[in-house]
C-alpha cells in the first residue's frame, strides 16, 4: 500500500544545485516523519535531513547549511534543495517515512557530483 517514489537524482558538478522529491502515496501523510539518508558504497548510511509532522529539521552534520528540507502536505510530497554540492555527496539518497513502528523506504535515486 505504501508507496515513495524518488525523482531529482542526476550528475552535477561541484559547487551546483538539485532539487530532490519524494512523492508518498498509501498512507497518512501528514502524521508521518518524513526525510532523507543516502549510502554510498562501503560506508555506512547517513541521516541527511528529516522534518516531523510539526515542521521541525534536523540536519546532519556534512550537510548542514547546505540543504533544505521541506514538505507540501497538499501534494504528499517532501523535498531537499540541496546547493554547493561536494564530491563526497555522491550517493544513493533514499526517501523515508517514520511513524512509531512503521518505517517505508524509496528506491533510491543516485546523485554524482564531478569534481
Amino acid at each position: 500500500q505504501a508507496q515513495l517514489v524518488e525523482s531529482g537524482g542526476g550528475l552535477v558538478q561541484a559547487g551546483g544545485s538539485l532539487r530532490l522529491s519524494c512523492a508518498a502515496s498509501g498512507i497518512a501523510f501528514n502524521t508521518f516523519t518524513m526525510g532523507w539518508y543516502r549510502q554510498a558504497p562501503g560506508k555506512q548510511r547517513e541521516l541527511v535531513a528529516s522534518i516531523t509532522s510539526g515542521n521541525g529539521t534536523n540536519y546532519g552534520d556534512s550537510v548542514k547549511g547546505r540543504v533544505t528540507i521541506s514538505r507540501d502536505n497538499t501534494e504528499n510530497t517532501v523535498l531537499l534543495q540541496m546547493n554547493s554540492l561536494k564530491p563526497e555527496d555522491t550517493s544513493v539518497y533514499f526517501c523515508y517515512a517514520r511513524k512509531l513502528w512503521n518505517t517505508y523506504w524509496g528506491r533510491g535515486t543516485q546523485v554524482t557530483v564531478s569534481s
